[in-house]
């Protein structure tokens, strides 16, 4: 029963207040962490050739940093409830709510639409700037679109289903090693001349973390589709033809998904600090793009995310 009600509590956390400026984020700490652990690291690698010698030793990155945020959330929790059971249990709620970021997601998708239906395209490039690595300052209102869409499938995983995937499994210090591994991913896990080595294994650890949760949330995703009048049929087919020329086993899944219930088609060409980089297309372009698929997108992330939250919170109910 505990873990069931602290799982609801946490999501109801991040809806209602999601990630308060005024409050320390356990994700800022993450970051400060993995830069002087890659410090250490790099001074290491100066005697080492490029390739497997690097890649080894690169796997210390991941090791160190999950591990530490693990053990460190355990003894802390661990030590709250040697004083008072409930400030644990509340500790533990706030920690796994800090995890998921439905609410940033969502204002931040929401943001992106607002600026498109008052008129305002530079607006709106600078909101979707904000939540994309890719060149937005010449896109079109229908790349915006897109772009804005495929944040929000992309990480209905990264912000909702992996985190609470692992807050069941372990409470709050396993949630917290995931999003460990999710910032170092989206810190070091690049296919640069930087990266390549040092993060390979922090990018295959973040590839392999997500794998059970993405392929959990197809089902929630299908049942949310139908139940707001898109086409789960569609997505379905989209998600078996597409979702495998996604660069990432996991996102595709979602982006597909999203894509085949909307009726259009993700993917494409997009730039990063002005290089052209083709990406495989989702979908069939079956509508044009408008902003309403922003608004439709939220709505499937959120309904999709409470969905999720709910059965796994039924799952712990049954099994405790």
């Amino acid at each position: 029963m505990i873990p069931a009600l602290t799982l609801l509590l946490a999501c109801a956390v991040d809806s209602l207040v999601g990630d308060p400026r005024h409050l320390p984020h356990p994700v800022v700490g993450m970051g400060w962490w993995i830069t002087r652990v890659e410090r250490i690291l790099r001074r290491g690698m100066e005697s080492l050739r490029e390739g497997w010698p690097i890649r080894l030793l690169g796997c210390l990155l991941p090791l160190t940093v999950v591990g530490t945020v693990y053990t460190v959330s355990y003894f802390l929790l661990t030590g709250v409830e040697s004083f008072s059971w409930w400030a644990a249990r509340l500790l533990e709620v706030w920690l796994i709510s800090t995890t998921i970021a439905v609410k940033g997601l969502a204002d931040a998708g929401r943001g992106i639409l607002h600026a498109l239906e008052v008129g305002d395209l530079p607006g709106a490039q600078r909101a979707l700037a904000m939540v994309v690595g890719r060149d937005t300052e010449h896109l079109e209102e229908p790349e915006v679109v897109r772009g804005a869409v495929e944040t929000v499938a992309e990480n209905i995983v990264d912000a909702v289903t992996s985190p609470l995937f692992y807050a069941a499994l372990g409470g709050a210090p396993l949630a917290l090693a995931y999003r460990a591994v999710n910032t170092l991913d989206s810190m070091v896990g690049y296919k640069d001349e930087r990266y390549r080595d040092l993060g390979w294994a922090s990018a295959r650890l973040d590839d392999l973390a997500n794998w059970v949760p993405a392929r959990l949330t197809i089902l929630p995703m299908l049942a949310v589709l139908a139940l707001t009048g898109h086409s789960p049929r569609q997505a379905w087919r989209m998600l078996r033809r597409d979702a495998h020329k996604h660069p990432s086993p996991n996102s595709g899944i979602t982006e597909s998904l999203m894509a085949g219930g909307l009726g259009i088609q993700l993917g494409g060409e997009n730039r990063y600090r002005g290089i052209l980089s083709r990406r495989a297309t989702l979908g069939d372009s079956l509508l044009p793009k408008t902003p309403g698929n922003i608004r439709e997108a939220v709505r499937v992330l959120i309904l999709s995310s409470w969905l999720f939250a709910c059965a796994v919170a039924f799952f712990c109910y049954t099994v405790s």
